[in-house]
């Protein structure tokens, strides 16, 4: 016969099983389903990223257009600057003032 601590003890460990196993496999399903769940936003991710850094490639050429045009706009303040002298000079020599070197 098995004696009574023996068999006592055997009770505890097949209630603690019984009890205890079905937690486990719901533990481990919900682990699994959170880690398909993350895999699946992770893939997400990377493809908006991969988007993103495709559209990011233009700008390179943005800085070279702001470039330019700023390169642009500084020449068409000289030429604006420029142009003002040459206004006021040939309006002095059209009005026949000294300053601007007489009557010719």
């Amino acid at each position: 016969m098995i004696p009574a601590e023996v068999r006592w003890i055997w009770t505890v460990l097949l209630v603690l099983v019984v009890i205890a196993l079905p937690l486990v496999v719901s533990a481990l399903h919900r682990l699994w389903w959170a880690a398909r769940n993350i895999e699946r936003y992770m893939s997400d991710m990377a493809a908006a990223g991969g988007g993103i850094g495709g559209n990011t490639v233009h700008l390179a050429g943005l800085e070279d257009t702001i470039s330019t045009a700023t390169k642009i706009l500084e020449r068409a303040g000289q030429i604006n600057q420029h142009a003002g002298t040459i206004r006021t000079t040939l309006a002095d020599r059209a009005a026949g003032t000294p300053e601007s070197g007489g009557d010719r």
